[in-house]
């Protein structure tokens, strides 16, 4: 068991120093529950969570609060959905949030790899960020 609980330290500093390498604030850390929370506004990432939950990395940042259940929205979530490289935009259990979501393999995670998933919420957004201002707004 002691094993499996220092695997799982070592995939925290992992990812930490890999966020760390990517210039991207560390605005809270809970190494005990093995979260961090991102921040690096200039590329549309606030309260982007990454919780290391093995086998997986899951990251999430929440997009917008879905104000109305609107089957136009979702259809356009998934239009957006095929052309976003990594994760995808859904909605939390509720249906309260629209949320960016991207999940990882952990044990064999790279530099590159989050950061082509953290590019790709930043792609997404920029490319996308009209209409789901737009949704936010329940327009």
């Amino acid at each position: 068991m002691k094993e499996n609980s220092k695997e799982c330290c070592d995939c925290f500093l992992k990812v930490k120093n890999y966020v760390l390498g990517l210039n991207v604030d560390i605005v809270k850390e809970d190494r005990e529950n093995k979260v961090l929370i991102l921040l690096d506004e200039s590329r549309g990432i606030k309260n982007l969570l990454l919780s290391i939950s093995e086998p997986l990395l899951i990251i999430e940042q929440i997009i917008f609060e879905n104000k109305k259940d609107n089957v136009l929205i979702f259809k356009r979530l998934l239009q957006m959905n095929r052309q976003l490289v990594h994760g995808a935009f859904v909605i939390d259990d509720e249906g309260k949030y629209v949320i960016f979501r991207d999940t990882l393999q952990v044990k064999n995670l790279d530099l590159n790899e989050l950061e082509a998933s953290i590019n790709a919420l930043h792609l997404g957004l920029a490319e996308y960020g009209n209409e789901l201002l737009k949704f936010a707004k329940g327009l």
